[in-house]
């Protein structure tokens, strides 16, 4: 699994749980070093036993969490990039989630080996979408669950969604879009601020 995937996860940990739980986790899962390496792709089965001792010592279901993480790659200003790349999808939300079959590749114009695997959204009746997530990285759905979530917030939208099974081997999220305009979203610009 590539590096960046596992560090979301420790800055999550870190930040939500603090430095010490972190290390406690680090110490369960037995690897042998304390940090992931953003840049570095790790072995599947080292980022699984680190997954396996996150639930551990969280003492909370894998599913749940991986969908914190999504929402936290949106909505914490350590990651604010993601956030911008996703904003570029669209000026509303269901904008935003047509533009989701291109995320895998617009990811690895960002970093070249970050190889995401496929998305592809099906309309199935205005406000009713199914987003199917390809296998190949483990709880690939529940992370995206956790970012649509944290998207609809960022653009303003409410939104019902639910991973409902599997459909040739994909995850599937439906998503219903009850009211696109429920409330103010998040301020966005299109030019970085640098200070």
């Amino acid at each position: 699994m590539h590096g960046l995937i596992n560090r979301a996860v420790q800055a999550f940990v870190i930040t939500t749980y603090g430095d010490k739980r972190w290390m406690e986790i680090m110490d369960e899962s037995g690897l042998g070093f304390t940090e992931f390496e953003a840049m570095l792709v790790y072995p599947e089965e080292q980022s699984t036993r680190m997954l396996r001792a996150v639930e551990t010592k969280l003492e909370r279901p894998l599913d749940e969490i991986l969908e914190d993480v999504g929402t936290f790659l949106v909505s914490n200003p350590q990651v604010e990039a993601l956030r911008r790349l996703l904003r570029f999808g669209g000026v509303n939300y269901v904008d935003f989630l047509h533009s989701l079959d291109d995320l895998p590749d617009r990811a690895r114009l960002a970093v070249s080996d970050l190889h995401l695997p496929g998305l592809e959204l099906i309309e199935q009746a205005p406000g009713q979408f199914q987003l199917l997530c390809q296998p190949g990285v483990l709880g690939y759905a529940q992370v995206m669950t956790g970012v649509l979530r944290a998207m609809a917030d960022d653009y303003g939208a409410l939104v019902i969604l639910d991973i409902t099974g599997k459909q040739d081997g994909s995850d599937v999220i439906s998503i219903t879009l009850v009211e696109s305009e429920f409330s103010e979203g998040r301020a966005f610009e299109l030019g970085a601020h640098t200070l």
